[in-house]
């Protein structure tokens, strides 16, 4: 526990400090948001506020996880070297950050609100994804787990496995299934980030299911002793301090980032923590269970996903006044911190039901009774 609360402790000072003073040099090298012409008009005020934060946000994350790993093990003779899930899981991140950087760097060298185009992006992306699904497969530790599985996962690994027709096979197709699973979370949170605080303050949630999941199975690891459902997931305790050293830098970059924001994360922000969310997805042996826990991003994904195809098949009509969805609310008339708030309270349910399917699943699993 106290390496968790030092990975979330040294991450938000990193971030509430760093946040003001990062935010000051985007101001003197005049690293502004551009706006979309067709975005709602209300944003135009928006322009030019400093974007990127979302590097100050990885640093902040990546120096509190290994801060506290270095202090524990100076104060409680405990080892401190990082686990190949935490390192594979800060991977997955920082490359979707880095291409997200790119993007970023370009629309303000070229004063516009496009960026990369769609196929670099998808290129640069699919990368990032390759090396880390190969690499996932790999490095088993002392029981033979590695840090993921080509079973397509719940709650739990599942009996359908990608290797059905050889180990081959299985990773080429567990590679496919780990790009298509960080492809819909990065663009998840890249559209869900539209209003001052909104992605910001879902993540956060989300990261606490995942950091509350990673803290049980460690405590209900698979032993030699083990009677009834446990888990077979490697360094799961490291991955509860990469989790928790998340939620102390987005809580220090909320505290500039909500409205008024005084400075975005931008796309090195949001394709950082949609590939963060797939890595704990993945490495948690969580897959689809994250279409819950992180359902305000999916409703958010699907409500485009519906805009542009009803557009195309109806020759111009729309479902809703705009998308991505919390656009639409605006347009009805809701104040932004209104859409904000419920919005958050909205993904605080569904971390709160993914949690309770999760724990019901141990529960029926080793002969409990839900009440």
């Amino acid at each position: 526990m106290i390496p968790i609360l030092l990975s979330a402790a040294i991450a938000l000072v990193i971030s509430i400090v760093g946040t003001p003073l990062f935010t000051r040099v985007l101001v003197r090298k005049q690293f502004g948001q551009f706006i979309r012409e067709d975005g709602p008009t209300s944003h135009q005020t928006k322009r030019g506020t400093p974007t990127m934060g979302g590097a100050m946000m990885m640093v902040a994350t990546v120096a509190g996880f290994f801060l506290s790993l270095w202090i524990t093990a100076l104060f409680f003779d405990t080892r401190w070297s990082p686990s190949m899930s935490a390192l594979l899981a800060m991977f997955l991140m920082l490359g979707m950050a880095g291409v997200g950087f790119i993007d970023d760097f370009k629309k303000i060298s070229q004063k516009q609100s496009e960026g990369l185009t769609p196929k670099g992006k998808i290129v640069l992306q699919g990368a990032v994804g390759v090396i880390f699904g190969v690499l996932a497969l790999f490095f088993p530790n002392d029981k033979g787990w590695t840090p993921a599985s080509t079973h397509i996962s719940f709650t739990r690994d599942t009996a359908l496995d990608l290797a059905f027709a050889g180990p081959v096979v299985g990773v080429i197709l567990f590679v496919i299934w780990a790009n298509l699973i960080a492809t819909a979370t990065t663009n998840a949170v890249n559209l869900t980030d539209g209003l001052d605080g909104l992605a910001t303050g879902a993540a956060i949630l989300v990261f606490s299911g995942y950091m509350l999941i990673s803290m049980w199975q460690t405590n209900q690891l698979c032993s030699p002793e083990s009677s009834g459902a446990c888990y077979e997931v490697r360094d799961p305790g490291q991955l509860a301090m990469l989790a928790a050293a998340l939620i102390g830098a987005l809580i220090g970059f909320l505290w500039w980032n909500t409205s008024p924001a005084t400075i975005f994360m931008g796309d090195t922000g949001s394709l950082g923590l949609g590939g963060a969310l797939a890595a704990f997805a993945i490495l948690t042996r969580t897959e689809l269970l994250l279409i819950i826990i992180a359902g305000l991003f999916v409703a958010i994904s699907v409500s485009v996903i519906l805009q542009v195809g009803y557009f195309k098949l109806s020759g111009g009509k729309r479902i809703f006044r705009m998308a991505p969805l919390q656009h639409h609310f605006e347009l009805k008339g809701w104040a932004e911190v209104t859409v904000v708030v419920r919005f958050w309270i909205v993904a605080g349910l569904c971390v709160l039901l993914a949690l309770g399917i999760f724990y019901g699943d141990w529960l029926l699993n080793n002969g409990g009774v839900i009440v």
